[in-house]
């Protein structure tokens, strides 16, 4: 059985994961800033609070996360960052210089910065790593400080939203529209962008995005 402190600190542990201190995560989920000050967590006479059903629910849909993910992060241990994994990542403006990745669109080289990651059903994934969005190219899907997670292992499917990078360096994220045997056409998710076309001779790596913290 959790206690109030559990939750709290689950809380705490998820603002800090996506890169925010418990009043930004509760004022980025449309809550009051105060939310989750500490002084909201007893009750005028010290009794402890419960955060809302309803709280806890906006917070979990602007982060991406689970209810999953959120109980792998209240475990006992007073580490911020208990129950959380690192993994690597660069800006998308990094992302297409040389030295970042292998030929198969893995990290490799310097540079890489780490980001926490609570989803707990990646979480004993080798593959993964994040990129952290640059400009509006990609609104109103993602914006300008989103962290996207991909991986280039995943099974990549009609539909799904994957990040192409080309062998002349060019990093875009699109939709999967239809793929050939010698060529892949990709939906823009900003539509003031255009559509593009590309031969698989063209592309370098293909990777899924799995989850974005936003």
């Amino acid at each position: 059985m959790f206690s109030h402190k559990d939750i709290w600190r689950g809380i705490d542990r998820l603002a800090a994961s996506c890169g925010y201190s418990a009043s930004g995560l509760a004022k980025k989920a449309g809550l009051d800033p105060t939310s989750f000050n500490k002084s909201k967590r007893l009750s005028p006479d010290g009794k402890p609070r419960w955060p809302s059903t309803e709280s806890l629910s906006k917070i979990l849909s602007v982060t991406g996360a689970t209810m999953s993910d959120f109980i792998g992060l209240i475990g006992e241990n007073d580490n911020e960052n208990s129950g959380l994994r690192t993994i690597p990542m660069v800006g998308f403006a990094q992302a297409g210089k040389a030295g970042y990745f292998d030929e198969d669109g893995y990290p490799s080289g310097d540079g890489w910065d780490e980001v926490a990651f609570p989803n707990a059903e990646y979480q004993n994934s080798k593959s993964i790593f994040a990129l952290q969005v640059n400009g509006d190219s990609m609104q109103p899907l993602y914006r300008n400080g989103d962290i996207i997670v991909v991986s280039p292992q995943e099974r990549i499917r009609k539909g799904d939203r994957i990040i192409v990078k080309t062998k002349n360096g060019e990093v875009m994220a699109k939709e999967l529209i239809r793929q050939s045997a010698g060529k892949i056409s990709l939906k823009s998710l900003n539509p003031a962008f255009e559509d593009r076309s590309l031969t698989l001779d063209e592309v370098g790596w293909m990777a899924r995005i799995l989850w974005v913290s936003q």
